[in-house]
């Protein structure tokens, strides 16, 4: 691998503060959707005494995009960090930026997941230290749960691992992506309304693909070896993320797409709904069952344009809060649920109706997590385990020179 400088014809827009605004929306609604698993009637690390399946129609309707979502952000945040650092600097940065924050994750912040997984089970006696050395001194664990493990971390896992696969071969693709047929591409489909039908048609044949050919046989794991579709479609997302960052009539394309994606998200967002809630007639049938899954699909797409494009609408701006909240939501993210699994754990045999349960838990996540992020910031050594920077700032000034993206 060789270090590459950014080429001085390397085109395109700058910061879009819009997509800082999609990427915290996503986690704090990540945040909201494991609380909801601690109450729903799937397998999780702590249930609910109260836990039902009220919640479940809507929470499987944020499964499609949450997560393709975050890795479209980062692809286009790989496309524009690589072209500023070269390969060789960008592999070093994520591997320092990122590993830390497994590890200390893995060892430190999920055990308690673990702790709480094995007590509710009834498979460890209380006693800290005893789990804790079995935990680390014994890869695997004896238990039937992997450990360590990295649990809700596995983003942060898999987004190192396409980093570092991808960075000896970022020239090829920087050169691809700023190729003349590139570009072209990307007027044709930002100039035209068959282009604004291609971007909407073309990228879910992919996931279409994936689902069809690859799902059955390797359902989602998180565990990063057999977990072969879940790689197909987050390292897809995150190439689509490379290739439009600094493709100009792609995002013209976007902006002229998203109206006719929001119509058609509205229409699958209904239809999916009264699928969600009428399981036993829309999965019924082979072909009916095989319409909703195209349809969650496609879905999964058409709702990532429309949101893509309201936020380069009317989130493209900057301020103290957005700064603040960019800083705060991973540390957020890598907290959360720790907070939620041991709340939960601790509180669950205290007789609390679902109402005053889902209250304690949700508050005491988001303020362990403002308190957590805010104490932490302060400590050098911490900082670099919890994705943040050894000496800069937590929270960047205000930057008047930087960049945003024109509107096209």
């Amino acid at each position: 691998m060789t270090a590459q400088s950014p080429t001085a014809a390397s085109p395109g827009p700058g910061r879009q503060y819009g997509l800082d605004w999609l990427r915290i929306g996503v986690f704090i609604l990540l945040i909201f959707y494991h609380t909801g698993m601690f109450f729903n009637t799937e397998g999780w690390h702590a249930k609910s005494l109260n836990a039902n399946d009220a919640m479940e129609p809507f929470m499987w309707l944020s499964s499609p995009w949450r997560l393709p979502l975050l890795f479209l952000i980062s692809g286009i945040a790989i496309r524009f960090l690589s072209d500023r650092l070269g390969s060789l600097r960008f592999a070093a940065d994520r591997f320092w930026r990122l590993f830390p924050v497994i590890l200390f994750g893995m060892y430190v912040i999920v055990a308690p997941q673990s702790y709480s997984e094995l007590r509710i089970a009834g498979v460890i006696e209380p006693g800290w230290w005893d789990f804790y050395q079995q935990y680390a001194g014994d890869w695997g664990g004896p238990w039937s749960i992997h450990t360590p493990t990295w649990n809700h971390l596995w983003y942060v896992v898999y987004l190192l691992v396409y980093s570092l696969l991808l960075a000896p071969v970022l020239p090829w693709l920087r050169r691809l992506a700023d190729s003349r047929a590139c570009r072209s591409t990307g007027q044709a489909a930002g100039g035209s309304w068959y282009g604004v039908a291609a971007l909407i048609v073309l990228p879910p044949l992919p996931f279409l693909l994936v689902r069809f050919a690859l799902a059955e046989q390797y359902p989602t794991t998180h565990d990063l070896i057999n977990d072969w579709a879940n790689h197909a479609n987050s390292l897809t997302m995150v190439l689509i993320g490379y290739f439009m960052a600094r493709n100009e009539g792609v995002w013209r394309a976007v902006d002229r797409a998203s109206p006719v994606a929001g119509a058609i998200t509205a229409m699958l967002l209904a239809y999916l709904f009264w699928a969600y809630t009428h399981l036993e007639v829309s999965f019924a049938n082979a072909v009916v069952a095989g319409i909703a899954r195209i349809a969650r699909i496609v879905f999964m797409w058409t709702i990532i344009l429309t949101l893509v494009g309201a936020a380069r609408r009317w989130l493209d701006r900057d301020g103290p809060v957005r700064r603040y909240l960019t800083a705060a939501v991973f540390p957020w993210y890598i907290l959360h649920q720790t907070i939620i699994v041991m709340v939960g754990f601790a509180i669950r045999d205290a007789g609390f109706g679902v109402w005053t349960e889902f209250a304690i838990v949700t508050v005491s996540t988001f303020g362990g997590c403002i308190i957590g992020f805010e104490i932490l910031r302060h400590v050098p050594v911490v900082r670099l385990v919890m994705g943040m920077k050894a000496l800069a700032p937590a929270v960047a000034p205000a930057r008047r020179s930087e960049p945003t993206l024109q509107k096209l």
